[in-house]
C-alpha cells in the first residue's frame, strides 16, 4: 500500500505517520511540499508517486480567523479538497477526506447521523461542507470521516491550551453550554488504516468521534484532573464556567454536535475512549 498523505505536520497527519503499518509506502507532504490549492502541483507529485491511496489531512482549521479570510479557507477545504479529489480519480484510486462537526447547526435534540441536514454556523463549517460535496461528486470512492474536537499529542489542540493556561493562571473561564465529543487523532488515524486494509473499502460519509458527550468545561475538568492523578501538575486551577453568550467570538460555534457512529462502528471499528486516551495524551504533553 503506498499512501500521499497531505497535512503531514498536523494532528491527524503526524498520528497517521506513527501508525502506519510494517511494508507499507507513504509520500507524507506538508503544505511546503504540496500546496493542495495548485492542481496542476497536485497532478505532477501524484502521477509522480503513483499512490494506491490519497488521504487528505490538510485544512484551514482557524475557525474565528476563517469569518475575516474566507477566500483562503475556501481555498484550502473546498479547492484544495477538490484537486485531490479530481486526482484521485485520475489515478483510479480512493480517496479519504477528513471533516468536521461543524458542518450542523448544533440545533439537533440528538447525535447527528450521516444523513441529517447541514446547515454551518460559520465559514469554516461551509468551506468544509463545500469540500466534502465536491469530493464526493467527483469520486464515487470517497470516504469523508468527520469527527469533533481533535486532540493529541501533537500540533496545537485544547488540552495543551488548557495546560499552558492553567500555569500562568489561578482561574480559568470555559464554556459549559457547548457539547461534543473530544476526539483522539490517534484513533482517527487507526480507523483509516484499519478501512484500508478491509477486503472492501468502504465509501461515503462516516462519523467518528470520542465516547463520551462533555462540554468545554468538563473536557478542562478532564485535563486538570488527568494531570493531578498522574502526578504531573501541582498548579491549583479554578475553572468557572461561562455561557457562550459570555464568550463573544467572531465565528458562531454549534450549541450541540454529538455524531452519531452507528454507521462506522458497525465495521467493526473501535470507538475512540475519551478518558482512557485523555490520560494517554496529558501524560506524553507533561513529561
Amino acid at each position: 500500500m503506498k499512501v500521499l498523505l497531505s497535512g503531514s505536520h498536523g494532528q491527524l497527519g503526524r498520528c497517521f505517520q506513527d501508525r502506519l503499518p510494517a511494508g507499507w509506502g507513504i509520500r507524507a507532504t506538508d503544505r511546503y511540499e504540496l500546496d493542495i490549492t495548485d492542481l496542476a502541483q497536485v497532478n505532477l507529485i501524484a502521477s509522480t508517486y503513483l499512490p494506491d491511496v490519497i488521504v487528505n489531512a490538510a485544512a484551514y482549521t482557524a475557525v474565528d480567523k476563517a469569518e475575516s479570510e474566507a477566500e483562503i479557507a475556501q481555498a484550502v477545504n473546498k479547492n484544495g479538497t477538490q484537486n485531490l479529489a479530481a486526482v484521485s480519480v485520475k489515478l483510479n484510486v480512493p480517496f479519504f477526506h477528513i471533516s468536521t462537526d461543524y458542518v450542523f447547526d448544533g440545533l439537533a435534540t440528538k447525535p447527528y447521523s450521516e444523513d441529517m441536514p447541514c446547515f454551518p454556523k460559520n465559514v469554516y463549517g461551509c468551506t468544509k461542507l463545500a469540500g466534502e460535496i465536491a469530493a464526493l461528486k467527483i469520486n464515487p470512492n470517497t470516504v469523508i470521516i468527520r469527527t469533533s474536537w481533535v486532540f493529541s499529542e501533537y500540533g496545537n489542540n485544547f488540552v495543551k491550551t488548557m495546560l499552558r493556561l492553567g500555569y500562568e493562571r489561578q482561574e480559568l473561564e470555559v464554556v459549559y453550554d457547548q457539547r461534543s465529543c473530544p476526539t483522539y487523532a490517534g484513533d482517527i488515524a487507526e480507523v483509516i488504516i484499519r478501512m484500508l486494509k478491509a477486503q472492501t473499502i468502504p465509501r461515503g460519509i462516516f462519523h467518528y468521534c470520542g465516547d463520551t458527550v462533555v462540554s468545554w468545561y468538563d473536557f478542562a475538568k478532564a485535563i486538570f484532573f488527568s494531570a493531578q492523578v498522574l502526578g504531573l501538575y501541582d498548579y491549583r486551577v479554578t475553572l468557572k464556567p461561562i455561557l457562550t453568550a459570555d464568550y463573544p467570538t467572531l465565528a458562531s460555534r454549534p450549541i450541540y454536535s454529538v455524531l452519531n457512529t452507528n454507521k462506522i462502528l458497525a465495521l467493526n471499528l473501535t470507538p475512540s475512549i475519551f478518558k482512557r486516551q485523555l490520560k494517554a495524551v496529558v501524560k506524553i504533553v507533561l513529561s
